[in-house]
């Protein structure tokens, strides 16, 4: 997209770069995780050398992401608070749904959509560094009782699942609501657009211009 003035800066280049590596950081912690979740996906350890290649980085590739996914919520952690205009605007979910966005209240820069699921995704991290600490058995799984392993793998496996839903779903919706998947590609955005869909970050931006 041209940077003119028709169009406004929404992310930044360092903002766009952490986001697209903890995206593929993402699938390659799924696809290794599959591995193991379910017998059906085992053929996708071939994908890094086999099941003991799969076993082996799947943790490391944990590790990755704290970094990666810390440096995003520092960067979105404040721009994600939510306010009472966010839960208002959750409140209007199903016209959302239906395409129908004329009695939304006017979003910042995130809307509480996003918002949401920043704080979902937090949170299925979270659980997923803690219990994976406690099941990562070449190093720390022999300092717990075999009850707090296999309790933690199995909330590794539920909020696991649940990450990978949220990012299905956030996929769906960045395709869903158009120019989206361009801004986290080049960082910019139609002034149109900006104005109908954050209306209240478009102002802050703009200083009021119409």
């Amino acid at each position: 997209m041209k940077n003119d003035s028709s169009t406004l800066l929404r992310f930044t280049a360092p903002e766009r770069v952490n986001h697209w590596l903890v995206a593929l950081n993402f699938f390659l912690l799924a696809l290794s995780g599959l591995v193991y979740f379910q017998p059906l996906y085992y053929p996708l350890s071939y994908l890094f050398g086999g099941g003991v290649w799969a076993r082996i980085l799947h943790p490391f590739f944990g590790v990755v992401m704290i970094f990666l996914f810390g440096g995003m919520f520092f960067r979105f952690r404040k721009l994600s608070v939510m306010t009472p205009t966010d839960r208002a605007w959750l409140s209007h979910a199903r016209e959302i749904v239906n395409g129908d966005e004329r009695n939304l209240p006017e979003s910042g820069k995130l809307n509480g959509g996003q918002k949401l699921m920043f704080w979902s995704l937090v949170t299925c991290m979270v659980l997923l560094i803690l219990s994976g600490i406690v099941i990562w058995r070449a190093y720390f799984s022999f300092m717990f009782p075999v009850v707090v392993v296999r309790l933690a793998a199995v909330v590794h496996s539920v909020a696991g699942v649940i990450m990978i839903a949220l990012i299905m779903g956030h996929i769906y919706l960045a395709i869903w609501t158009k120019e989206s998947i361009g801004a986290m590609l080049y960082g910019r955005v139609r002034r149109a657009w900006a104005k109908q869909h954050h209306p209240a970050w478009y102002r802050e931006i703009t200083g009021g211009d119409k």
